[in-house]
């Protein structure tokens, strides 16, 4: 079962997604709140690059974020947001401009905290890995 909350109303178009979604290029393409799992597409622009022409890694972080914590936000209950508490990087190769693929799954969901890893793929080749840590709060 698919929860209304924040995540749903973005994906049908009826609220806007973070502005950071448009810098990054994000596109959910796939979510399964059952299975734990979301993929979702990237661009890197050339305005990623550092001077080594490689795309710099705290854009790779910031993708890799915002794949965990969407999938986590894809599970909460209308007024639940998350914040990350912790990102863990590792970074396999270098990326380049063009798109990436991001790739989440949700290890454990608790009442206050989730266990989320992360993937960063392109041209089938694995980038980047991330565990995330997220808290789960309402909305004041």
């Amino acid at each position: 079962m698919t929860p209304d909350n924040y995540f749903t109303r973005m994906r049908c178009g009826e609220v806007p997604p973070p502005a950071v979604c448009g810098l990054l290029g994000a596109e959910v393409r796939a979510v399964d709140t059952e299975a734990g799992t979301l993929e979702a597409a990237y661009v890197a622009q050339d305005t990623f690059l550092n001077p080594a022409g490689q795309v710099q890694g705290g854009m790779l972080g910031a993708m890799l974020d915002d794949v965990t914590a969407m999938l986590v936000t894809a599970t909460l209950a209308d007024g639940e947001f998350c914040s990350t508490l912790n990102l863990n990087l590792s970074f396999l190769r270098p990326g380049k401009p063009g798109p990436l693929q991001g790739h989440a799954r949700l290890e454990r969901r608790g009442r206050s905290v989730c266990n989320v890893v992360g993937q960063l793929w392109q041209d089938d080749q694995l980038l980047a890995t991330a565990t995330a840590t997220c808290m789960v709060a309402r909305r004041a």
